[in-house]
């Protein structure tokens, strides 16, 4: 895990939604990502900063 990602404010992570979709992201801590299950995609999260980019979201594969 990456040190960094655990500095990720909680208050913060509860106010962000998906840009796609706006809805609920969960945490990964172990990868460091927030992930949308509706749009089935995963946010990276660098140094501490959550990347709510599209263009930068992986696609989770089923």
């Amino acid at each position: 895990m990456n040190v960094s990602t655990s500095r990720v404010d909680p208050k913060l992570l509860e106010l962000l939604v998906c840009p796609l979709t706006k809805g609920r992201l969960t945490y990964d801590a172990a990868a460091g990502e927030l992930v949308s299950e509706k749009a089935k995609l995963a946010y990276p999260i660098r140094d501490g900063i959550p990347i709510m980019l599209i263009s930068e979201a992986r696609e989770i594969k089923d």
